[in-house]
């Protein structure tokens, strides 16, 4: 069955407390983790102090200001962050729906959980066969082939992913 959400908690949690008071001074270590938890050992361990990544929301899509901020994330961005990985938009959503009726205990009238029934009740999506060959003219293709990876910094990367997304629009 593999490593319970609790039993990791616990865990991160007991080896984070060992860090932070080894030999009574405590060692300088970079703690990343998903579980939101351990946020609270900040308010129980003086040595302990919450950082995050600090990001802009805007029509429900976020943006990394590649920014290191005093202080917890206030919230969770997974869903956010599978749909800017290229997770489809259909997973997505799926994913949303199924967060909301986790968070709000939501069972149908027959006590079942809510998140299957939409499994059910869902319709497939319709298949969808790639092309063997690239269309004729791909100018997202052709503006790649122009590119030498190893000479963009991470921000002309950055600009270049918008300038694609732009051609593809």
């Amino acid at each position: 069955r593999g490593t319970s959400t609790y039993d990791g908690l616990a865990i991160a949690w007991a080896v984070a407390e060992e860090l932070a008071d080894k030999n009574g001074r405590g060692v300088k270590t970079m703690f990343a983790t998903h579980y939101h938890e351990l946020t609270d050992l900040a308010t129980t361990h003086e040595r302990i102090q919450n950082y995050s990544i600090a990001v802009r929301e805007q029509d429900n899509r976020i943006h990394f200001l590649h920014k290191l901020v005093q202080g917890a994330a206030s919230r969770s961005y997974g869903i956010q962050v599978a749909a800017l990985a290229g997770v489809p938009d259909h997973v997505v959503a799926r994913a949303q729906e199924i967060l909301t009726n986790i968070e709000q205990g939501e069972f149908t009238a027959t006590g079942e959980p809510t998140i299957t029934v939409s499994v059910r009740e869902r319709k497939q999506e319709p298949y969808c066969q790639m092309s063997l060959f690239p269309p004729k003219e791909d100018p997202v293709r052709d503006r790649l082939k122009e590119i030498d990876p190893d000479e963009l910094t991470p921000r002309q990367a950055q600009e270049l992913i918008y300038e694609l997304v732009g051609l593809l629009r």
